[in-house]
């Protein structure tokens, strides 16, 4: 069965084509890379030829909030277009939890946008919603950090490791398609700001982590529901403190 990733060469992407071809199944990983671009449709068609499933985790390259609209907004109109032409069977996103919970963040509102996108399609389909990746919080640490002191909402976080991620979607790509949305989540929920201290520690990082209610994460003021799952979402394997320990010996 061919299966066509979007985003393929990325940091999901790779592993989700991994998966795919130990299952046996012909997979082309699409991205500017190897020559498939969804913004200009640059080599589309021609990947969509006799594609049964396609699943999209592209990353827009950019975070500005008009510009990643754009991007989701282009990418995913040129994209469904080249499946419905194709006949493609079984269209699966990844976007994330909590994303109409957070409308002041721009990269969420084009997510919504996005998924709009694919309900309106007519494409069967199968949207998975991940949280936040154990591989962003060194950068969540990054951009709360003013003048050597970081501060973060105490809300609740439920991070997930990426292969946990790949796992999931490796799961719902080879299922039928739900025409909804599932949510997968890491094993444990943390308060953000205890969570990136624990990073901080392991990584010999001596900056002060200062818990503040009114902290903005990218934009947006948090609470406990902010960017943790609803009722029984899958969860991943793999504890923070486990990834943490391996990021630390390596």
């Amino acid at each position: 069965m061919k299966i066509v990733v979007i985003g393929g060469t990325g940091l999901i992407g790779s592993k989700l084509v991994k998966n795919l071809r130990e299952r046996g199944h012909d997979v082309l990983p699409a991205s500017p890379n190897t020559g498939v671009n969804t913004i200009t449709r640059e080599g589309l068609a021609g990947a969509m030829d006799g594609a049964e499933i396609v699943v999209d985790v592209a990353n827009a390259p950019v975070w500005e909030d008009k510009a990643v609209l754009e991007f989701f907004e282009t990418s995913g109109r040129n994209l469904l277009a080249a499946e419905a032409a194709a006949g493609v069977r079984h269209h699966v996103a990844l976007s994330i939890v909590g994303s109409e919970r957070l409308p002041d963040n721009g990269y969420f509102r084009a997510k919504i946008a996005q998924e709009n996108l694919i309900k309106a399609s007519g494409i069967p389909y199968t949207i998975l919603r991940a949280t936040q990746f154990f591989e962003f919080v060194g950068g969540i640490a990054q951009s709360a950090d003013v003048d050597g002191e970081i501060r973060l909402s105490p809300a609740l976080f439920q991070p997930i490791a990426s292969d946990d991620v790949a796992a999931a979607l490796t799961d719902v790509a080879l299922a039928p398609p739900i025409n909804g949305t599932v949510e997968v989540a890491g094993p444990e929920a943390v308060p953000l700001d205890e969570l990136v201290r624990r990073f901080l520690k392991a990584k010999h990082d001596t900056r002060k982590v200062v818990p503040d209610v009114h902290a903005r994460y990218f934009g947006a003021v948090l609470n406990d529901q902010s960017l943790t799952p609803g009722d029984k979402p899958r969860l991943g394997m793999i504890r923070f403190e486990d990834w943490l320990g391996q990021q630390v010996t390596h």
